[in-house]
């Protein structure tokens, strides 16, 4: 499948980033549009039409979402945009933060608008220092011209945006942890339920969407949510998705394609192949957190549902590519030495078995391992499974028990010949 340039469409114009080359590329049309033309039900229509899921992990349908949110309400609703992508592989939203801001504040725009929102967040990862800024100063700009602030484009609507910068915390990525933090609080997740739509930022209900989906939200408004479905692969639809592939390829980048696009052709076709010539060995599919994938399960559509078919997640979409030197022993330790470092303490089974896991294959990696720490991964790791608040628990058992379940024999050799 060709690439697709649509949520990446002005990438390559220079200024981009600003609102007068944004505008001339069609910029702030769908608001008016939406704002102008269509009933907030009906643009919740259209993207449930789209079948846009969320692009941050949970793949959760973005209309569907919207629609839990009560219509009335005694407490103020919110959008929080979750910029804070923290999940090692990923750096598909960095690019449009920073390239195309516009898309995501008038993505963000007409969400409000559809739901009835008033204020609005854009939560970004402490670490994204030129993301923040070109966000901050596209959302100046927006002020200047009339697209934020009191009676939007003379319709009455109100919206105040606010970029809230994090401190760099992985747990905040969970949306309740994000919650936490953008209130001033600690991050760490909360009991569920009350879940966002109804008990979100400051008591109110709150909406929680990815970058990515943001972005898409107004090229759904512009042709219609069905021309947005179509664009996925045939049988998925689902429309297009940002693809960033890194590791071991000859071409590393964000590749933006059709959800449902193999994985042989995304690591073959647009990433150039494995780099030096080598032979692939292993794919982690959807960030690290994905569950691994060998060489010869690589025949896959790159969308959620088939992904999890075959028990791994499309998750963000992020693909780690390892060639046939990799040493596992040695790829695992770095991500639950991650895992146990992020962890951030609140359960038991998270705080202590991301530990232990990271003890257990440090010890491995430095030659002093047995045959049974393998066994004793695998148990820890069932013992996290189902019992923790927030997925950060479920996303460091997935490389634990995909690369000991799927490398065994390499594990065992090292083990015993180091």
């Amino acid at each position: 499948m060709a690439n697709t340039a649509i949520l990446t469409r002005n990438f390559e114009k220079r200024n981009s980033h600003t609102l007068g080359v944004y505008e001339s590329l069609g910029g702030y049309k769908a608001l008016k549009k939406a704002i102008v033309e269509m009933k907030p039900e009906e643009i919740v229509e259209e993207v449930t039409k789209s079948g846009l899921r969320g692009r941050g992990g949970a793949g959760f349908p973005t209309g569907k979402k919207w629609s839990f949110i009560p219509k009335e309400s005694p407490k103020p609703k919110y959008l929080t945009v979750n910029a804070d992508e923290g999940e090692p592989g990923t750096f598909k939203d960095r690019p449009l933060m920073e390239q195309d801001p516009h898309a995501v504040i008038e993505g963000s725009i007409i969400t409000s608008y559809a739901v009835g929102i008033h204020s609005a967040f854009i939560y970004v990862r402490g670490e994204y220092v030129k993301s923040i800024r070109r966000l901050q100063d596209a959302i100046n700009e927006a002020y200047a011209g009339k697209y934020l602030g009191k009676n939007i484009l003379g319709s009455g609507f109100d919206l105040d945006m606010v970029v809230h910068r994090g401190a760099g915390a992985y747990i905040c990525g969970e949306e309740t942890g994000l919650l936490e933090s953008l209130e001033g609080k600690k991050g760490q997740p909360r009991m569920k339920p009350p879940f966002p739509a109804i008990v979100g930022a400051f008591q109110g209900p709150t909406v929680i969407n990815n970058v990515e989906t943001m972005a898409a939200i107004p090229h759904i408004v512009n042709n219609g949510g069905e021309w947005f479905n179509n664009l996925g692969a045939p049988d998925v639809g689902g429309g297009v998705k940002l693809y960033p592939i890194s590791g071991h390829v000859n071409k590393p980048g964000v590749y933006e394609l059709p959800l449902g696009t193999t994985l042989r052709e995304i690591i073959y076709e647009h990433a150039g192949g494995i780099r030096g010539g080598k032979k692939l060995k292993a794919v982690i599919p959807g960030g690290s957190s994905a569950p691994v994938l060998k060489a010869d399960e690589i025949d896959v559509k790159m969308d959620y549902d088939s992904l999890a078919a075959i028990k791994t997640m499309l998750g963000s979409g992020a693909i780690i590519v390892m060639d046939e030197d990799t040493n596992m022993v040695k790829a695992l330790k770095v991500l639950l030495k991650f895992y146990a470092h992020e962890s951030c303490g609140k359960c038991t089974p998270c705080r202590e078995g991301t530990g232990w896991m990271a003890r257990i294959i440090t010890r491995i990696d430095g030659g002093e391992g047995e045959l049974s720490d393998l066994d004793t991964l695998l148990s820890i790791a069932e013992n996290i499974r189902g019992n923790t608040l927030c997925p950060l628990g479920e996303a460091a058992i997935g490389p634990a028990i995909s690369f000991v379940t799927k490398f065994r024999n390499e594990f065992e050799d090292y083990i015993q010949k180091v």
